[in-house]
């Protein structure tokens, strides 16, 4: 594919992945909860959810993702849910000298939590199944193109989610002492709500 349009196409999906969404709000709220070890997985979900709706949008089944639009919905509000349910362990957290994170939130749940993050947000939807034919042409994609672009959506959305995560990482060493902590716990459980609040009214 030509420099241009793969430009083009980088900064396009640069923007989208930088204006905070539920996405952005979430891996925040994870690193000032746990650190950027507990918001890497949550990235890593964000990201296959961004590469399903890619694959989708190349290989011309946008319409299949209308079809089955109600299934999106379903995995929208479950998304809602744990990400309620993970604000609420987060607000309720005793602090300490640990990590933050909620104890039995393993790799694999923050891992899905992010997945169907993505599954559900409006912002992703539109970009990949509407804005995303206006920006590349898809009728003249090959498998070089595609492995470029591919190249491009991991590099930009790893670059971009780890960037965060550990800005915010940054931020939760600054406090030490206990009620700090506290603090902190709080500001990530209502960052968390926040988040899925944003993946539930967001249209």
């Amino acid at each position: 594919m030509d420099p241009i349009t793969l430009l083009t196409f980088t900064a396009a999906y640069a923007i989208a992945v930088l204006v905070p969404g539920p996405g952005v709000a979430a891996v925040v709220a994870r690193a000032l909860g746990g650190g950027f070890k507990g918001a890497f997985p949550m990235v890593l979900g964000i990201l296959a959810g961004d590469l399903v709706y890619f694959v989708f949008a190349v290989f011309g089944l946008a319409a299949i993702a209308h079809v089955f639009g109600p299934v999106f919905i379903v995995i929208r509000f479950a998304g809602a849910a744990y990400l309620l349910y993970v604000a609420y362990r987060f607000w309720t957290a005793k602090p300490g000298a640990e990590q933050m994170k909620p104890r039995s939130e393993g790799w694999l749940k923050t891992f899905l939590a992010g997945f169907s993050l993505t599954m559900g947000n409006p912002k992703t939807i539109v970009f990949y199944l509407a804005i995303l034919p206006t920006v590349i042409p898809l009728d003249k994609m090959n498998p070089l193109a595609f492995a470029e672009l591919t190249f491009i959506v991991v590099a930009v959305l790893l670059i971009i989610g780890c960037g965060y995560a550990l800005l915010a990482s940054a931020a939760r060493d600054m406090f030490r002492s206990q009620k700090a902590l506290g603090r902190l716990n709080k500001t990530a459980g209502a960052m968390m709500a926040t988040a899925a609040g944003l993946v539930v009214f967001q249209h």
